[in-house]
């Protein structure tokens, strides 16, 4: 049971973004900085956080809270007080669901698995831990700062201080085989996290491993490995009870699913604050669009002047629609095709026939939805539907 929204108000997420991190990883194209005690820096970003919630409020108006996610960057590298009080701000602010679900993203060191419990005194009740793996040379070629042994020290103090735990991996790395990651999938699995994300490894423009890839330093699996590895993290975890309730994140039970990340996936509303930080808020003139300005002095200075962090844009009926499309595909629910009338699809479109007959998508008068072989080739999907 929840609150109550204001009546044909939808309900929102809040996403928290904190940009700062230790060490900046080979593979991330995220917006973060090297975590360097700028304590000053971060004491105004905190202020500014909070300032925008505020007046993004005024945007929104009375709406019933569903989620507060704190990603980045490492935001448990972030003051526990100052974590306490955007929550507290943000609970002050909207209507807090019966079941509001309050996230926050970690890397399992041991300096920040000994700030679990001060987190979850302040208010977080669901960790999502970047493991990444647990293979200490995977870890090394990762660029990663832990070792497998403080991924599972980790997970057991995390397992104690929080109720909900959910822990992230990277598979198709370099040299890795698909009896190695069955073993390592069934290792974690042992550790006894509720939700798993296993997120295959992209190499993402401009990033290091771009240019090890590049100059032929890095060579990840082939398009055929890479698949095999896909279907056994399917199988792996399907067999041990979780569900694939979208492409990459997989929950033992309902209860287990992300609900801030479900906010994305379903089309609902979400304030995003912090540098470089997302937002999409129904409005009366249409679905709005914001994007926070990316430099964190950037973002402090505009908040100041003007209230807000970002810079905003009114999505057409087409670019709302392809959004929804992209994201309702990735999850096992898809999107109604009543939600997406602007790209103009139904069962009867040919080239949804084609998918159907193909066995990309499944056969559904109602909705779209994708198949394990359409959630494979995603990208391919969404392409050929939005265009």
């Amino acid at each position: 049971m929840t609150s109550a929204s204001p009546l044909g108000v939808p309900p929102l997420g809040v996403y928290v973004h904190w940009p700062y991190c230790s060490r900046i990883c080979p593979y991330c194209d995220f917006n973060v900085v090297r975590d360097r005690g700028r304590t000053d820096e971060q004491a105004a970003l905190a202020d500014a956080i909070v300032a925008d919630l505020t007046a993004q409020r005024a945007l929104t108006g009375p709406r019933r809270l569903l989620s507060i996610f704190f990603g980045g960057g490492t935001p448990s590298l972030m003051d526990p007080a100052q974590v306490a009080r955007v929550i507290e701000a943000a609970r002050a602010l909207w209507t807090p669901a019966d079941d509001l679900e309050i996230s926050l993203e970690a890397n399992p060191t041991d300096a920040e698995a000994d700030r679990f419990e001060a987190l979850a005194a302040a208010g977080v009740a669901r960790l999502s831990l970047g493991v990444q793996a647990l293979d200490d040379a995977a870890l090394a070629l990762l660029g990663r700062n832990h070792d497998a042994g403080s991924a599972r020290r980790a997970i057991a103090v995390a397992a104690r201080a929080f109720p909900r735990l959910s822990a992230d991996l990277i598979y198709a790395r370099p040299g890795q085989t698909v009896e190695a990651w069955t073993r390592e999938l069934g290792e974690l699995l042992a550790l006894g996290p509720e939700h798993v994300s296993p997120y295959q490894l992209t190499i993402e423009p401009g990033t290091a491993f771009d240019r090890a890839v590049g100059r032929g330093k890095l060579v990840v699996p082939d398009e055929d490995l890479a698949a095999a590895l896909f279907e056994t993290t399917q199988a792996v975890l399907e067999a041990a009870g979780f569900d694939a309730y979208e492409v990459s994140n997989h929950a033992r039970g309902e209860a287990a699913r992300s609900r801030h990340n479900l906010v994305y996936w379903r089309g609902r509303d979400y304030v995003g604050v912090g540098p470089g930080a997302h937002g999409r808020l129904t409005l009366p003139d249409g679905k709005l669009a914001t994007t926070a300005r990316r430099g964190i002095a950037d973002y402090v200075r505009a908040v100041a002047e003007t209230g807000v962090g970002f810079e905003r844009e009114i999505l057409t009926a087409l670019e709302a629609a392809e959004e929804r499309l992209l994201l309702g595909l990735r999850i096992d629910d898809g999107v109604s095709f009543a939600e997406i009338a602007a790209l103009e699809l139904s069962p009867d479109t040919p080239k949804v026939k084609s998918l159907v007959e193909s066995g990309l998508l499944a056969d559904d008068p109602l909705r779209l939805r994708a198949t394990r072989s359409g959630r494979l080739v995603l990208d391919r999907l969404t392409g050929t539907l939005a265009t």
